[in-house]
């Protein structure tokens, strides 16, 4: 026996492979996944023999189901229901609203409060932070005058320049006696055991969120916590695309311009992002937050020009793919103009179909994706939505600025959505996210403002050109798309 094994050994492991194939496989289409994500595991596990294998053990499990997190404690909280509450509209108001926001942006308003009972807050301040130098002026004097708490989530923080900065900041507040709690994602932070000492030191309380450890936890690798979110003593809060690291600050002297866009935010949207923030802490610490009155204070005053915001969460501990639904909802209820800016495009068919649909019916529809992206599967799985978009009438334009890394939707003349979901597979269905959505007027037009101002930093596509594209491009391309929903 031991002879045959060793003269076939390859032979031997092959077979051991394409039985598990068989077996899993089998599994994935028990799941009932969308068709699409189905084949693409399924095409992996037969074309890449061993790989494939590693590829599904890693990031082929669903969560959704599994409700990773347990929502109970926070949603059952009293003074969260009492926070809730307090936003809530009674029918004549919620009539006002109807005929203010118009019927389709009002539908987005609804469809959040029944997914997720996302409030929506009015005596909002808001302002649009244009790249890491505009967000990180304002964070640094906003981090050092705080009184209570600061709560940061992060995906990316790394210990060097300015995240080692932020830290430096994060430790000298502990040490002042204010409450610091940081959540990072233990995949795409980098913080070294020497940072991570100095925090606790200071006493900083961290957590890294699903941390991957050896065999009994990589299959966490595919569910990360995209998030980008600080609330300092419940009054201030932040949230968009940019993360602790010098490379989104162009002051820095970085390989390349980064194009991105983020909020900072007074008001009652700020206890939405606190309330977001409660819930990952309750998870990654492994411990109960209690909800005390300083976390959700009221608001003293309404700005002069207030803005009506609602926050968007989803993940694969939600029930729905919230953002991807306010995205699909929005998309459907435009009558004017769709300005989209995205760094990975990667639409599901149900945002495809509405995008294409849209723009066959008249509307305006234009998006900005990076000329060269950071991840070349990315690029040619962007740019094999190409052509589908330019026969349907939408507009594509490739920054060449730099790479824009906004994350950002702009519906006629109402509507706005910043956040952290990318307009892909994996920010739809697979990874933690948060958008604020806002509905006014002035907020609008700056977002259209700045969104022409991106085109003139761009090139326009033109069909006659892409279709002229090399057999080469165009199989990798097809190639890299069937890798969409991995990516």
């Amino acid at each position: 026996m031991l002879p045959f094994l060793k003269d076939n050994i390859w032979s031997v492991l092959l077979g051991i492979n394409y039985l598990l194939v068989i077996i899993f496989s089998v599994l994935i289409v028990l799941k009932n996944r969308n068709p699409v994500k189905t084949l693409s595991y399924i095409f992996v596990l037969a074309t890449l023999p061993f790989i494939g294998l590693l590829v599904y053990y890693l990031f082929g499990q669903d969560y959704r189901k599994d409700k990773i997190f347990e929502k109970k404690y926070v949603e059952d909280n009293d003074r969260l229901k009492k926070w809730r509450n307090s936003f809530s509209l009674n029918r004549s108001e919620r009539e006002d609203l109807k005929e203010f926001l118009g019927e389709g942006i009002f539908k987005i308003y609804r469809l959040m409060g029944n997914n997720e009972s996302a409030v929506l807050t009015f005596d909002n301040e808001v302002d649009i932070l244009i790249n890491g130098e505009e967000k990180f002026t304002y964070l640094r004097e906003d981090l050092e005058k705080a009184k209570h708490h600061i709560h940061l989530e992060y995906f990316v923080l790394f210990d060097k320049g300015l995240g080692s900065e932020i830290i430096d900041i994060l430790c000298k507040k502990a040490q002042e006696g204010i409450s610091v709690r940081l959540i990072y994602d233990d995949v795409g932070s980098n913080i070294s055991n020497v940072y991570k000492k100095k925090l606790s030191d200071s006493g900083v309380k961290h957590f890294p969120f699903m941390p991957v450890l050896f065999s009994n936890s990589t299959s966490k690798l595919n569910y990360r916590d995209h998030r980008k979110i600080v609330v300092i003593d419940g009054k201030i809060g932040y949230v968009g695309g940019i993360n602790l690291d010098q490379k989104y600050d162009n002051t820095f002297d970085n390989e390349r311009y980064w194009r991105d866009t983020h909020l900072r935010i007074k008001g009652g949207a700020v206890g939405a992002l606190q309330s977001s923030f409660v819930l990952s802490w309750n998870f990654a610490a492994k411990d109960t937050m209690e909800i005390e009155k300083n976390l959700l204070p009221k608001q003293k005053s309404t700005p002069q020009k207030p803005v009506a915001v609602q926050i968007a969460a989803s993940g694969p501990d939600s029930d729905w793919a919230n953002i991807m639904e306010a995205m699909f909802c929005a998309i459907n209820s435009a009558h004017e103009c769709i300005l989209i800016t995205t760094p990975y495009f990667m639409p599901n068919s149900a945002i495809l179909t509405a995008l294409t649909t849209a723009a066959r019916s008249g509307v305006e529809v234009k998006i900005i994706v990076p000329y060269e992206s950071d991840s070349v599967v990315a690029q040619y799985a962007t740019d094999s939505y190409i052509e589908e978009c330019l026969n349907s009438g939408i507009s594509i334009h490739r920054y060449k600025k730099g790479f824009i890394h906004a994350k950002t939707l702009v519906i006629d003349d109402m509507f706005s959505s910043i956040g952290t979901a990318n307009m892909d597979y994996r920010s739809f269905s697979m990874n933690f996210e948060i958008n604020a959505l806002l509905y006014n007027k002035d907020i609008n037009q700056q977002m259209r403002k700045q969104f022409h101002l991106d085109l003139q930093d761009c090139e326009e596509v033109t069909l006659e050109r892409w279709k002229n594209r090399n057999i080469a491009r165009r199989l990798k391309e097809s190639f890299s798309r069937l890798f969409a929903p991995l990516l």
